[in-house]
């Protein structure tokens, strides 16, 4: 602030426009191809080190080579020259080079109103609540600049041009929130969702299950999705949420065999109290829906369709790329294909040929179990009784990764565990499959809803008994139980801090949420939740639903209750801010004008208040201390009004305005 004190004023306008630009700007850093962001900052400091020194700008010759090898770049980074993506590239340079090109007035304006549309497509990329406050702080930089460039005279200091744009924006913030919740909504977006057709960044659950994938999913803290719950959050062991069943097996990763089948076929029976719940998906480019073992039902999702496998996998027809909500009922005690028989069997018994001799003999040797219980009970004893490890830092496998797992390394996470059981409960006779979802969850105290990140993701088995049908089977419980009792930081070691990856996963095993950590980020997780719930899931079903009840909340004498309350309250702000608005030297002056006049000396329309204090005093028509006390009021009243303001009497406008009022008593 004291550099664009100092400097002039042209200059000073210059550099904060270059300051609001980079907060416009910075955002789309991460988006944009490197050199694009690299170009736009050496034009920035290009023009700030012109406007302090004092230079010239640089030639059209040297401006268009420039550019247009800037439009080559785009070209050759986005295969063309239109979309979203390339539009927004090609506006930052524009904003950028603008820089350099601005010789009037209305290219300063032109540099403004394309950094307030740059506001928006930060927006095409994140819609948090960062996101949102970054770009108010930016809003207001823009508007403080446009403030700075309409004064022609004396400019204010930057701190009061500051409070003049606050003012603006805070005088527009209503009719921004009433046009937020009763303007009709799209059902899609005009230019897609936040984050484009880019879904490499998104991390989740994929449709295949290779030893080391999960773990290094669990290093993440991004929440997968929220919860709340109509009644008592059931206990931590309870919460399976289902993703996607892997049935098919290559010898080194599990997949899923096949399209997804409708429901027809599947035998589910329940029994107990349901458990009725909401979740909030993010974003995530793919096509599962988390549910609690076991969905009751296929639920309801917004603009997608949605369908449910013989396997009970919850999906929608086409991926996610934006947040979703769905509600849900779910039967924890429940009985999945509790029949006699299955009608082919062979598709859980599969494996493949060549792989893992050791694990295969000792799953047949399984065989003479008469008892499947056995079977199963044996391998869990020997996950509990021999040294085996849960780990987030694995060994490397080769090609026989189930013999390498269980007869050399004994270290593994879960998808080590639930593959190497299933394996065995194959080649011991028991049809198998692999479940991935996520299990757990952390309650936040502050908002009751249970958040499961990234972290929890979990992979367990699912065997198939005679009369009892699926059964869920966890060998990561048998391994490390207080993973499913707790969380993944009760359960493993926290990895030594070192790298950046190891920096972000840190916080998934130093937050407690009875440590200050916890607590901050349960506060930091109930605002972008309720962020998350109330801006951008304000859907156009949750805007019907709004206006409905709006509607009939209204009814009658309320809505002109209601209209009579509102037209007050303006008409009172609108009293107080004109009573705050008057100047109280100027309205003492009015007084002394008009007696002056009802005395047979009204003051002329050009007549200034020292032409009128001559002529009052040359007047006879008033008496000696009345023209005294006239002409000191003039005096003063002139001096504070026209002199400089060091040499202006009297310390506040009150103070003054309480001086006038004692002379103009004299006047009579």
């Amino acid at each position: 602030m004291k550099l664009l004190r100092s400097l002039p004023r042209d200059k000073a306008d210059t550099l904060l426009l270059l300051g609001s630009a980079l907060l416009v700007l910075a955002p789309h850093v991460a988006h944009l191809p490197l050199w694009v962001s690299l170009l736009c900052a050496a034009t920035l400091v290009w023009r700030g080190a012109i406007t302090l020194r004092g230079k010239r700008m640089p030639p059209t010759l040297v401006l268009l080579p420039i550019a247009a090898a800037a439009m080559a770049g785009i070209q050759f980074s986005y295969q063309t020259l239109l979309g979203r993506d390339a539009g927004v590239a090609m506006l930052v340079l524009l904003v950028a080079f603008k820089m350099l090109e601005m010789h009037a007035r209305r290219d300063l304006y032109v540099v403004i109103f394309l950094c307030f549309f740059l506001v928006l497509t930060n927006f095409f990329y994140a819609q948090g609540i960062g996101t949102a406050l970054l770009m108010v702080v930016a809003i207001l930089a823009l508007l403080t600049t446009q403030l700075s460039f309409q004064f022609t005279g004396a400019v204010p200091r930057l701190s009061a041009r500051v409070g003049m744009a606050a003012r603006i924006l805070l005088f527009a913030t209503p009719l921004a929130v009433l046009l937020f919740f009763v303007f009709p909504r799209l059902g899609s977006p005009l230019w897609g969702m936040p984050g484009g057709g880019d879904s490499g960044g998104k991390s989740g659950l994929s449709e295949r299950m290779a030893p080391g994938q999960m773990s290094n999913l669990a290093m993440s803290d991004e929440p997968a999705f929220r919860v709340r719950f109509e009644g008592p959050v059931p206990p931590r062991e309870q919460l399976y949420w289902r993703g996607l069943v892997l049935d098919a097996f290559d010898g080194t990763a599990w997949t899923r065999g096949g399209s997804i089948a409708t429901k027809s076929g599947t035998s589910l029976s329940v029994r107990g109290q349901a458990q009725r719940y909401e979740v909030t998906l993010e974003p995530s480019d793919k096509r599962w829906l988390f549910t609690l073992e076991m969905p009751g039902h296929i639920p309801d999702v917004p603009g997608y369709r949605t369908r449910a496998s013989h396997q009970l996998e919850v999906s929608t027809e086409r991926p996610m790329s934006a947040r979703v909500r769905y509600t849900m009922i779910s039967y924890p005690d429940y009985a999945l294909d509790g029949r006699e028989a299955l009608d082919d069997p062979s598709q859980w018994l599969l494996l493949p040929y060549g792989y893992n001799p050791k694990a295969l003999a000792a799953g047949l040797a399984l065989r003479k179990e008469a008892s499947p219980v056995r079977r199963i009970e044996q391998v869990l004893r020997q996950f509990r009784e021999q040294p085996y490890s849960y780990t987030l830092e694995p060994p490397l496998l080769g090609r026989h990764s189930i013999d390498e797992f269980l007869y050399r390394t004994r270290a593994g996470f879960c998808e080590h565990y639930s593959g190497a059981f299933v394996f065995l409960m194959r080649a011991a006779g028991i049809p198998a499959r692999v479940v991935a979802g996520y299990q757990g969850g952390e309650l936040n105290p502050i908002d009751g809803y249970v958040t499961v990140r990234q972290s929890d993701a979990h992979a367990w088995a699912e065997v198939w008994l005679r009369g009892r049908g699926w059964v869920r089977v966890d060998p990561t419980a048998a391994v490390a139980p207080e993973r499913v009792r707790r969380n993944l930081a009760a359960a493993v070691e926290a990895p030594a801090p070192f790298g950046i990856d190891a920096l972000r996963g840190l916080s998934v095993f130093t937050s407690d949420a009875d440590s200050l950590l916890g607590r901050l980020r349960n506060a930091i997780g109930a605002v972008n939740n309720g962020w998350n719930q109330w801006v951008l899931n304000y859907t156009p079903e949750r805007q019907r639903g709004f206006m409905k009840t709006l509607q009939s909340g209204l009814a009658g004498w309320r809505v002109a209750a209601l209209i009579m309350l509102g037209a007050g309250v303006l008409l009172l702000a609108r009293i107080l801010y004109l009573r705050r608005a008057i100047d109280p030297v100027e309205a003492v002056y009015s007084s002394l004008c008009k007696r002056l006049a009802l005395l047979g000396l009204a003051r002329a329309a050009d007549e200034g208040p020292t032409a009128y204090a001559a002529r009052i005093a040359a007047t006879q028509q008033l008496a000696p201390p009345s023209r005294e006390a006239a002409a000191e009021f003039l005096r003063r009243y002139s001096a504070w009004r026209y002199a400089p303001p060091q040499s202006a009497p009297g310390s506040t406008a009150r103070q003054l305005a309480a001086t006038l009022k004692r002379l103009l008593s004299q006047v009579r």
